[in-house]
C-alpha cells in the first residue's frame, strides 16, 4: 500500500479504498467524499503531526468515534481526513470525592456508565446507541437519550473537557470539581459542537449516586390524544419521570407487523412508557399518586417492577428505530423539539398543514421523532419539512434536540437561525480554528 502520510507517528493509517468506504457515512442519510485517509491516533504526538499536516496541506480533520451519529457530523468532505479516536489511549477513572469520572473519547458510552454503576453511582446520559457509541461522540454531539426528560443532555455533567486545538496541543478546559468561574466556560463551548472547533480526547464529568429502585409503566390509550397533555399534567402535580416515550398509531401498527413478537403484543391505538426513580417509587403510596395523576387513562395501564419486565419493554423502544428504517430505508428522521406544553399545539399544526409525518420518542421533554416515509419529490420532501421547521420554530421550539446540525441539517440551520447568531458561531470558528481545518463544512 502506498503510504501517502508516512510521517505521522504512533497512529494507524488506513488508505486501501475498500476499506474507506465504510467512513464515507454515519448513520445519517448522507453519503460524504471519499477521505484522504483514516489516521487512528495512539498518542498526543500523532495528533500534533496531524495539525501540522492539515495546516501545511489544508486538508480537513473529522473526529469520529464508532459512527452511530445521525446528523452527518462524522461524514468526510473534500480533502479529508478522518481522525479514528477508537484506539486512543486511556484509562476510566472514578473519584468518589468529587463524584466525578474521567474517561478518553475511545472509551465506549457503555463501559463509562458500567464503570459508574460497579460504584454504587449513575451517570444518566443514554442515547438510543448508548452500547454501541463512544464517549468522545456523545461529547461532540451533547447526546441526549430518554433519561434527559429529568437529567438532561450530555452538558449539564461536563466538568472539564480535554481537546487537541489548533496549536497542535492539548489543552484542558474546567476542573474536576463543580465551583469553577474563572472566565468563560470553554469545555461547554467544545461540548456539543460537532468538531468544528478542536478535537475532544477525554473529560470529566459528574456522577450522582445511584437510583435503588425503578418503577416502570406501560401506558396504552384508546385515544392518541390523550396522551398529549400528559407531560405537562405529571410537571404541574410535582411529578417528574426519568423518562416518558411514545408511540403515536402510525409508529405502533408498523412495530406489531414488522417488530419481536414482544412488540407483536402491544396494546392500545397509540402507547407510551414511563418510568420514574424517585425514593420509594415501587411502593403503594407513590403508585396511587401516579395513577391518580393519569386518571382514566390508567384503566389498562401495566407495571412493570423488575429488571426482566422492563428490559422487555424498553428492547421493544430501543428497536423503533430499527423495524422503521428497515421497512423504509429512503425515510427521512428528524428529531425537533418543543416546550412539553406546546406538544399538543404542534400535533395540532402538523395536521392543519398536512405534514405527512409518524413520530415516537421522548414525549416528556418535547423530543419528538419525526420521519418522512417516502418522499413523493425531493420538491415535496422539501416543502414538508419547512412546513415543520417553521411550525416548531413558531411553538418555541428548535431544528434538533439531540442530534445535532452535521451536513444533515445545516441547509435549514442557516435558513432559520437568527443571522447574528451564525455570524456569532463563525467568528468563533476563525478565532479557535484560522485556517479551518477542523471538520470543515458542517454546521455552519
Amino acid at each position: 500500500m502506498n503510504n501517502r502520510f508516512p510521517s505521522i507517528p504512533n497512529a494507524s493509517i488506513i488508505e486501501l479504498p475498500t476499506a474507506l468506504e465504510g467512513y464515507r457515512r454515519d448513520e445519517s442519510h448522507i453519503i460524504g467524499s471519499m477521505p484522504l485517509a483514516v489516521v487512528k491516533p495512539h498518542r498526543p504526538d500523532a495528533l500534533r503531526k496531524l495539525v501540522s499536516i492539515a495546516n501545511g496541506e489544508g486538508y480537513d480533520l473529522v473526529p469520529r468515534g464508532t459512527g452511530t451519529g445521525k446528523a452527518g457530523g462524522a461524514t468526510p468532505t473534500e480533502k479529508s481526513i478522518i481522525v479514528d479516536m477508537s484506539e486512543y489511549p486511556g484509562q476510566i477513572q472514578i473519584s468518589h470525592a468529587e463524584l466525578a469520572l474521567w474517561a478518553p473519547a475511545s472509551a465506549l458510552l457503555r463501559d463509562v456508565k458500567e464503570s459508574a454503576t460497579l460504584r454504587g453511582l449513575y451517570y444518566p446520559p443514554d442515547p438510543n446507541s448508548w452500547d454501541q457509541c463512544s464517549f468522545g461522540g456523545t461529547l461532540a454531539t451533547n447526546a441526549g437519550g430518554v433519561s434527559a426528560c429529568k437529567y438532561g443532555m450530555t452538558r449539564h455533567w461536563v466538568l472539564s473537557v480535554d481537546a487537541l486545538m489548533e496549536d497542535g496541543e492539548i489543552h484542558r478546559f474546567g476542573i474536576e470539581t463543580v465551583k469553577n468561574n474563572a472566565g468563560p466556560n470553554i469545555a461547554q463551548l467544545l461540548v456539543g459542537s460537532e468538531g468544528i472547533f478542536g478535537i475532544i480526547t477525554g473529560a470529566s464529568v459528574r456522577l450522582i449516586p445511584a437510583t435503588a429502585e425503578r418503577l416502570t409503566l406501560l401506558l396504552p390509550v384508546s385515544h392518541w390524544g390523550d396522551l398529549l397533555e400528559l407531560p405537562e399534567q405529571l410537571i404541574t402535580q410535582g411529578l417528574l419521570p426519568r423518562a416518558f416515550e411514545f408511540w403515536d398509531p402510525d409508529v405502533l401498527q408498523y412495530l406489531r407487523q414488522h417488530g419481536s413478537g414482544e412488540a407483536k403484543r402491544l396494546p392500545g391505538e397509540a402507547l407510551a412508557i414511563l418510568e420514574f426513580d424517585d425514593l420509594d417509587c415501587t411502593g403503594n403510596d407513590f403508585i396511587c399518586e401516579v395513577l391518580n395523576v393519569l386518571g382514566s387513562l390508567s384503566e389498562y395501564v401495566q407495571v412493570a417492577t423488575d429488571v426482566r419486565q422492563r428490559e422487555v419493554v424498553w428492547n421493544v423502544r430501543r428497536q423503533t428505530s430499527v423495524v422503521l428504517k428497515e421497512q423504509f430505508p429512503h425515510k427521512i428522521s428528524e428529531d425537533i423539539a418543543v416546550p412539553r406544553h406546546r406538544v399538543k399545539a404542534f400535533f395540532d399544526g402538523v395536521k392543519q398543514n398536512n405534514i405527512p409525518i409518524v413520530t415516537y420518542g421522548h414525549l416528556g421533554d418535547g423530543n419528538l421523532h419525526v420521519n418522512i416515509l417516502a418522499p413523493n419529490s425531493p420538491s415535496d420532501l422539501e416543502h414538508h419539512l419547512n412546513a415543520l421547521f417553521r411550525l416548531t420554530l413558531d411553538l418555541g421550539g428548535t431544528l434538533t434536540g439531540e442530534h445535532g446540525i452535521g451536513l444533515a441539517k445545516r441547509e435549514a440551520f442557516l435558513a432559520f437561525t437568527d443571522p447574528w447568531q451564525i455570524q456569532a458561531i463563525r467568528k468563533i470558528k476563525q478565532a479557535l480554528d484560522p485556517n479551518g481545518i477542523f471538520n470543515r463544512g458542517k454546521v455552519v
